[in-house]
């Protein structure tokens, strides 16, 4: 319609010929003066025409129709075909029969599109329903992450094995600077690894990452509000950016790193078709070099390249990396705190402040330190230790006081202390700091000495009783203790003395004089021996 018009305001407004008007608008004579023709049958001059639009303009001259004009084809109803597409086992060849034969069978005398038509006629009207929203990508905004559906390979040098890796995929928004890898899975620990990788590759570090939905971001997926997983939570945190996860079969949401993933893949994995590797660091490190082509690569309609719009677009509006790079750490909730106020982690132990008693702690463990966390605070840290299984890691801090005195006190203040007691506690004392060894040496002959010496039970109870307790020191001067074997050779013994140190109560000496009875009289009670018997109340303390 645009040289209709521009035929009818030659013509009409600059009073031009036929031939100079067919020679301005690069049409036949002929046509130019068909279509004068057909506006003075209709009474169409430009003075009506610059009023009406293409479509009453075609409708005024072409009124009528001709030999070349199509018949009359009957309707399809696009939507109702759109919406039984959806239904499951229907094609577009069995419709399109539906459609033909009501067609046939309606009376209306219009013949049916035949199936080529009936699909192109479906597709236009398809290809309206969804439209794409063109997106602005803000400088230093976003950066998009995704796996490369094709995957590059590595191979076992022993077997000979091919084994698919993945390719990680990552483009900045506003530049389409990339970077890409290859991991061994998509595991949460080659997933961080390589979103660490990447943001140590562009230097800085944008205002949200986009990855997909796969279960190394997200725990939970949902397409308004997914539960981001809690390791990449912190690492996001770590570097102080946002995590906005694509929604779930929605790959327009990061169409950036869509067609960066086919970039990738074009401009890298086809160029080491040929090439075989046996490691991922081999293989990485020719993607790498591929990489910097691909990213000093001009581009086609613009000027500069990836990494010239990098660092004129993004990487001003980026944000600096954190001084400490971060170090992905597992987490385990729930932890609970012993009596001993330790915890188990990994077959080791390590201390708590005792206030935190029976509590439920999360440990977050890294390569080198495993932190102990509280209602999102962090309580304490330590060292990771590798020693052998049940190792106990534990800072006197932890400990209570009562706790941290233990063992701690020098000598002098030990004595110190027996000195409020009494003289022979103090003898005790130093003898027990001089030889534990002793102490327990003395105190199994004592006790061997009294079964021998035929003493009650009742008896061995109140002598204990009365010294104030436990024994704690006894020492034994008899010679020939060690060769003490049997009752009758103890009985036989001359000399004994017993000299037993009692915490709290002093000294107490048992001394038993050469031809002691060891039996008959002598009970404090002044009671005679049972018969059978041997009576201990001549040998009592003094």
């Amino acid at each position: 319609m645009r040289k209709v018009r521009e035929v009818l305001r030659l013509k009409h407004e600059c009073g031009r010929s036929e031939r100079e008007i067919a020679l301005a608008v690069a049409v036949g004579r002929s046509t130019v003066g068909e279509y004068l023709a057909r506006a003075k049958a209709c009474g169409l001059t430009w003075e009506i025409a610059k009023e009406l639009d293409d479509a009453e303009v075609e409708a005024r001259l072409f009124r009528h129709v001709g030999r070349s004009e199509p018949a009359a084809r009957a309707p399809v109803d696009f939507a109702w075909v759109y919406l039984e597409l959806r239904r499951p086992g229907v094609t577009r060849q069995l419709l399109w029969t539906e459609y033909a034969e009501h067609a046939a069978a309606g009376g209306s005398g219009c013949r049916p599109y035949q199936y080529s038509q009936f699909c192109d006629l479906y597709e236009a009207y398809r290809s309206k329903l969804q439209p794409s929203m063109r997106q602005v990508h803000r400088a230093g905004e976003k950066a998009f992450i995704d796996f490369s559906g094709k995957k590059p390979s590595i191979v076992d040098a022993v077997t000979g094995e091919a084994t698919e890796v993945e390719l990680f995929v990552m483009v900045l928004g506003a530049s389409n600077y990339t970077y890409a890898e290859a991991t061994r899975t998509q595991s949460l620990v080659d997933f961080v690894g390589a979103t660490v990788r990447g943001l140590d590759y562009f230097g800085a570090v944008p205002e949200i990452l986009t990855p997909d939905q796969l279960r190394s971001a997200v725990s939970t997926p949902h397409r308004v509000d997914p539960d981001i997983n809690a390791t990449y939570a912190e690492m996001a945190q770590h570097y102080g950016t946002a995590v906005v996860p694509a929604r779930p079969r929605k790959p327009k949401d990061k169409a950036k790193v869509e067609g960066g993933v086919l970039i990738a893949q074009r401009w890298i994995l086809a160029c080491l078709r040929n090439r075989r590797f046996f490691s991922p660091e081999e293989l990485n490190a020719a993607l790498w070099e591929l990489l910097e082509k691909l990213n000093t690569r001009s581009f086609q309609k613009l000027e500069g390249c990836r990494r010239s719009a990098f660092e004129k677009l993004d990487r001003p509006a980026m944000k600096p990396l954190p001084p400490r790079r971060y170090e992905i750490g597992a987490w385990k909730l729930g932890v609970g705190v012993n009596i001993d106020y330790h915890f188990e982690y990994d077959h080791r132990l390590y201390s708590v402040p005792s206030e935190l008693l029976g509590a439920k702690v999360d440990v977050r463990a890294t390569a080198t330190v495993v932190e102990v966390w509280l209602r999102g605070a962090r309580v304490t840290s330590h060292e990771r230790s590798y020693g052998p299984k049940g190792m106990a890691v534990t800072k006197s801090e932890h400990r209570p006081r009562a706790h941290r005195e233990w063992g701690s006190w020098p000598p002098e203040r030990l004595v110190g202390w027996a000195a409020q007691t009494g003289l022979s506690s103090i003898t005790a004392r130093r003898r027990k700091m001089t030889s534990s060894s002793d102490h327990l040496r003395s105190r199994r002959v004592m006790t061997r000495w009294m079964a021998a010496s035929g003493m009650a039970i009742r008896t061995r109870r109140r002598m204990r009783r009365r010294a104030g307790g436990i024994a704690q020191r006894a020492c034994f001067d008899v010679p020939g203790a060690d060769e003490l074997g049997t009752a009758s050779t103890q009985r036989r013994s001359a000399r004994r003395r017993v000299v037993v140190s009692v915490r709290g109560h002093g000294s107490a000496r048992v001394k038993r004089r050469p031809g002691c009875p060891s039996a008959g009289a002598g009970r404090r009670s002044g009671a005679a021996a049972a018969p059978g018997r041997r009576a201990a109340g001549s040998c009592r303390p003094r």
